[in-house]
């Protein structure tokens, strides 16, 4: 699928065909849809196959006239079999070239819906350099957004497991913690891309540039931060819920055990006068049994009582 987008008054409005100065948005394109983009745009076949390539790592190149800028960015989705949120990240390309800036991504995702519908202000597609930054930018941003809801998501089920201990919530902080890593490992590499442009002058940039470009290094680093110290509380947890679970199975392996030994003085006492064994004290009646074992078992039960045993 193929869109064009023009700014009018800050703001970003479809339009019906290719015109300089606009914003081309590719989502999954067809093999048509490919080579107009190759042939008809001129776009370099290997930025595109790059930008659409699931396993590219973020990175900056040029080429000729033509800039790729490739960043990770976030994705929430749902998992199908288990109907929970799950948070990924996929790759993002972006070309600027002389007259267009263009975005190439995989599927959808809300970082190009939200462009597309106009929900970035004072917004304009000609200055390609500062358009590029703001996406950068917001792409920054989701990350926060994000990384706040995997916070959220955390302490519900903390409470939750509080409460009881379930399979299914254990689990879902096993998907949140892969999540931040994903998160991690997506910031440090787009951190390491904004480094480079900043640095190596690959993108031709003027002064209020920079500064967007300083901002949005300074968010995707507290981004960092934020996922690494998140990562770090959900660890944490899970190692203290796993030793609380140890903990209780302890317990209640020590309570089978007492139960277990409670249970089988009598056992004991009673197969002893089942037997035909001769001399035996009281075995014309059975009341002495009864008494023997309720005097064991109650002095076992409290040399467990002792022990802590219960």
């Amino acid at each position: 699928m193929i869109d064009f987008y023009y700014s009018e008054n800050g703001r970003v409005k479809p339009i019906d065909h290719f015109t300089s100065g606009c914003w081309v948005s590719v989502i999954d394109p067809t093999p048509g849809e490919l080579d107009y983009l190759t042939d008809e745009m001129g776009l370099e076949e290997d930025f595109v196959k790059s930008a659409l390539d699931e396993e590219e790592t973020s990175r900056v190149e040029k080429e000729d006239d033509q800039t790729l800028v490739i960043v990770d960015i976030p994705l929430k989705t749902k998992d199908d079999d288990k109907a929970t949120v799950v948070y990924e990240t996929m790759p993002m390309g972006i070309i600027t070239t002389d007259k267009a800036l263009i975005t190439v991504c995989i599927r959808e995702n809300p970082l190009i819906n939200e462009l597309s519908s106009g929900y970035l202000k004072n917004t304009d597609t000609q200055l390609k350099t500062r358009f590029l930054l703001s996406i950068l930018l917001r792409a920054a941003a989701q990350y926060l957004w994000y990384l706040k809801q995997i916070d959220k998501s955390s302490s519900d089920l903390q409470i939750n497991l509080s409460k009881s201990m379930k399979n299914s919530e254990l689990i879902q902080l096993l998907g949140l913690q892969k999540s931040l890593v994903y998160f991690s490992t997506s910031l440090k590499a787009n951190e390491i891309t904004l480094e480079k442009i900043l640095r190596g002058r690959v993108i031709k940039m003027y002064e209020e540039d920079e500064e967007l470009l300083e901002d949005v290094i300074i968010e995707v680093k507290q981004a960092i931060e934020m996922s690494s110290i998140y990562s770090n509380i959900l660890t944490g947890t899970m190692e203290a819920f796993g030793s609380v679970t140890s903990n209780n199975l302890n317990n209640v392996m020590k309570l089978l055990t007492s139960i277990t030994v409670l249970m089988a003085i009598p056992t004991m006492i009673y197969s002893f006068y089942g037997m035909n064994v001769e001399g035996l004290p009281g075995t014309a009646s059975i009341w002495l049994p009864v008494v023997l074992s309720i005097v064991a078992t109650a002095l076992v039960a409290l040399l467990l009582a002792k022990f802590k045993m219960f």
